[in-house]
């Protein structure tokens, strides 16, 4: 359904400032050995390791009853998020702050605020942000805070054409080449408990929110820049991740993590993920301490 979105609506919306829920739940190293034989990582994670950066996101996802689900797979609208009427739903990106690991085999509790609600009008059409921040805890020390913006979308028109590209950067020190097949999005999907139907039904993807195919989920390319930005300084560990969406990537076309450093004087990592197209798919900054 699309609606004009105006300032009432938007007002109303406020009421969901604030809101809070807590979820807590066992981080299993099934769960975590899982993603890592998803990902062909050769690790076998057992109770008392670390959890990798990004890895987090496997858990405090909600699985809700299959009655509870709007027709995109995710839970319906109205629940801890507010009830934006804008049908495309997609996580635009987000920072990430790590003070201490997460240990596998602990319980971990995160409990999720939402922080801002925004609406912008502009050649995408209607767009409304939602900033959520999430604190997660492990025996009793804050481990992660994490602000995500999500942002609600106008539904692509058929036959509309697609949006210009921007350019991927230039000078990358370092890649690794990416190949999404469709076990692959399955599979993280299942892992995260992720309904949204673009990542694992072509038929809706394409006839109901215009993609060309299947759609990479944005926390898996984050979590691959996080693994290549830890691949990189294995001598440091990760304490800040900034990243944001700007245009998706597709199962079956290959895209490459590339990074480079920064010239700030944080010794900081320049990251990106780069379509087939040499187009810039998500950027990211990497910030570490020895």
């Amino acid at each position: 359904m699309n609606q004009v979105i105006e300032a009432s609506g938007t007002e109303s919306w406020q009421g969901w400032v604030g809101r809070q829920e807590t979820v807590s739940e066992l981080l299993s190293a099934e769960k975590v050995a899982g993603l890592a034989a998803t990902l062909d990582i050769g690790m076998s994670p057992a109770a008392g390791d670390m959890l990798p950066p990004g890895w987090h996101w496997l858990f405090f996802n909600p699985f809700v009853p299959r009655s509870a689900l709007g027709v995109d797979g995710h839970p319906r609208r109205g629940g801890f998020l507010p009830p934006v009427p804008l049908p495309r739903r997609m996580w635009a990106g987000g920072r990430v702050f790590y003070s201490q690991p997460l240990t596998i085999g602990k319980i971990a509790t995160r409990t999720s605020t939402i922080s801002k609600v925004e609406a912008k009008s502009g050649r995408a059409g209607h767009l409304v942000f939602v900033t959520v921040v999430h604190r997660t805890t492990c025996c009793d020390v804050e481990c992660i805070v994490e602000e995500q913006d999500i942002v609600y979308r106008e539904a692509a028109a058929p036959g509309a054409p697609a949006p210009a590209l921007t350019p991927a950067p230039a000078g990358a020190q370092w890649r690794t080449v990416v190949e999404p097949d469709p076990v692959l999005l399955f599979r993280y999907s299942a892992l995260t408990s992720n309904g949204h139907r673009i990542h694992y039904d072509g038929d809706y993807a394409r006839r109901e929110e215009n993609y060309p195919a299947l759609v990479v989920h944005g926390p898996l390319t984050a979590t691959l820049l996080q693994n290549f930005a830890s691949e990189l300084r294995p001598d440091a560990d990760l304490t800040r991740f900034e990243f944001r969406g700007v245009h998706p990537l597709f199962v079956n076309a290959s895209f490459t993590l590339e990074a480079k450093l920064s010239e700030n004087p944080d010794e900081a990592l320049e990251l990106w993920a780069k379509g087939p197209r040499d187009e810039l798919a998500m950027r990211a900054t990497a910030f570490f301490s020895r």
